[in-house]
């Protein structure tokens, strides 16, 4: 059998006898007879509501001397340019002028983009928009307004561009996340608006197991979110999308933000949950651009191929890290540690943010081998205990004599071809953690 996977601009190929292959998982196949425009009109124009007495986005923006539009970072595959196009000729029929317009990219801890960072988010936009772009600083305590303390002690830290706006717009994408469960919705403003004091403590729960892909109920991350946006008192219009296989708009729900949260969460669990026959000797996971940009990002891709990967198994990264590790904190604690074990003793020992990161490697690492197709140095991804690869067939090659060495019958082998975002059930049941999305208007 030969598969081709995507490797930055170009495939790379990858052999082996076709009766080792247990599945190749992608995303599943969504069908939709709208166009993505359409589908955004439809959300836009059918809200989900919780007690709002606006009836479409068009009557939220009644009486809006200026508008606030969250959009996401370029480490998210999120469609914002199809986003603001549908979103531009609303504003226009509400007289709503661009010099009315702020576009404030919700980065989290994360770095605000560059120039060619802003050109991948907001495309042909780029040059009409850019000086109506801001990003969020979480180191800037001095831009923060304290709203208070969730019952878990998370500090709500929120920037005051946020709670000054008179009209928020809050734009996202709705797939699994590692450990909040899914992205989108609240993400927006914890962590996309947060301060760093914020983002840290609520990020610390995710040390616990029952912060994972696909939970919410029950989920001290999404928990501790949804209560701490009790407490942010601003007038917010959703808009979240879902993407297929292929990165185009599935579908959308917006709206209050919980609520179309919710429903749009629904959609992403027919698509990104995706049954597989069994746990695999080798999962061979991919990060598919953008989440390629860097180990942070890509790490995602691990911890999803790790769901069905049997112990002392073989996971194979193959994502360029374009960008390097990213975070430097995860990475100067695994570098010190000398085992997984340790790592994750120091993690316990005191919480800084990234060590989330690092303790998710650190379990995978703990009980199998992590091989790396990358652009990472070796010297590098040896001291996180992930060891380079040549190439895809020199890293499956050296994992199926791993295997063989311990296995006398024939090695199974998953392919997951966007392993960021597809979450293999080795158990063949999705997850449904009790989400019923409320009628829209």
């Amino acid at each position: 059998m030969k598969l081709e996977l995507p490797y930055l601009d170009r495939i790379i190929p990858v052999e082996f006898p076709d009766e080792y292959l247990l599945a190749a998982a992608e995303p599943n196949e969504y069908k939709v007879n709208r166009t993505q425009d359409e589908i955004l009109l439809e959300a836009l124009n059918r809200p989900y509501a919780a007690g709002n007495n606006y009836q479409n986005l068009e009557s939220f923006l009644n009486e809006a001397d200026s508008v606030l539009v969250i959009i996401n970072d370029p480490t998210r595959p999120t469609p914002t340019e199809t986003i603001i196009k549908t979103l531009l000729p609303v504003f226009e029929r509400k007289g709503i002028t661009k010099d009315r317009l702020t576009f404030f990219v919700a980065t989290g801890a994360h770095q605000g983009p560059d120039e060619a960072g802003y050109r991948q988010i907001l495309g042909q936009f780029w040059d009409l928009l850019k000086d109506r772009c801001i990003h969020h600083d979480a180191r800037k305590e001095e831009n923060m307004v304290n709203l208070g303390t969730t019952s878990r002690g998370t500090p709500v830290l929120i920037n005051k561009r946020i709670l000054e706006a008179r009209k928020i717009i809050a734009t996202g994408s709705v797939e699994p996340h590692y450990f909040a469960g899914f992205t989108g919705g609240r993400k927006a403003f914890i962590p996309g608006a947060a301060g760093y004091k914020t983002i840290e403590a609520n990020h610390k729960l995710a040390l616990s197991p029952a912060a994972r892909s696909l939970a919410l109920e029950g989920n001290p991350v999404h928990e501790d979110m949804m209560e701490a946006m009790a407490l942010i008192r601003v007038p917010v219009f959703s808009l979240m999308t879902v993407l297929d296989k292929e990165q185009r708009i599935a579908a959308a729900a917006a709206g209050d933000l919980a609520e179309s949260f919710y429903a749009a969460v629904e959609t992403a669990k027919k698509i990104f949950c995706v049954p597989v026959p069994g746990k695999a000797d080798i999962v061979i996971s991919t990060a598919k651009f953008p989440m390629d940009i860097d180990l942070y990002q890509s790490q995602k891709a691990i911890d999803n191929g790790a769901l069905a990967l049997k112990d002392r198994g073989v996971l194979i990264l193959v994502s360029s890290c374009r960008n390097g590790t990213g975070d430097e904190t995860y990475v100067k604690l695994l570098s010190e540690a000398s085992s997984p074990a340790e790592a994750l003793k120091r993690i316990q020992a005191g919480y800084r943010l990234g060590y989330h990161k690092a303790a998710k490697i650190a379990e995978v690492s703990k009980r199998a081998s992590i091989k790396a197709v990358t652009e990472l140095p070796a010297a590098q991804l040896e001291r996180l205990f992930i060891e380079k690869a040549p190439s895809l067939q020199d890293a499956l090659d050296g994992a199926l004599k791993e295997i063989a060495v311990r296995n006398n019958g024939k090695p199974r082998i998953l392919i997951l071809p966007d392993g960021c975002v597809t979450v293999p059930d080795p158990e063949n049941r999705q997850r449904q953690d009790g989400l019923e999305p409320k009628a829209r208007l």
